[in-house]
């Protein structure tokens, strides 16, 4: 299926995010690293069409899931563009991008 996740539905993704985490397991049971990491980034973005952008908005503060240090780790919204959201992590001047899966309000 070559499909663009903006236009799958919620059934199609939730079975695209199903094959990706087969995929990865088995990549990861074979040792492919990269192969593994390529899987879960598409996984990532896949579940991230799953969410609702307008739950996120800039000027709140997030953590990182899957950051070795989310518990100190904070990033925070500049502004929405699609699945992603575009801010700052702590003591970080730089703007970088981060699939809304991966956000977590605590």
């Amino acid at each position: 299926m070559n499909q663009r996740y903006g236009q799958m539905t919620n059934q199609e993704l939730t079975a695209e995010v199903a094959r990706l985490n087969e995929l990865s397991k088995k990549a990861e049971q074979k040792g492919m690293v990269s192969e593994f990491a390529v899987h879960e980034r598409k996984k990532v973005i896949a579940e991230s069409y799953l969410l609702n952008p307008d739950d996120f908005a800039p000027g709140e503060t997030y953590t990182i899931e899957g950051e070795p240090d989310a518990e100190t780790s904070k990033f925070v919204i500049s502004y929405m563009n699609g699945v992603f959201a575009w801010g700052h992590r702590d003591g970080d001047d730089s703007l970088s991008a981060i699939p809304i899966a991966l956000l977590d309000k605590k």
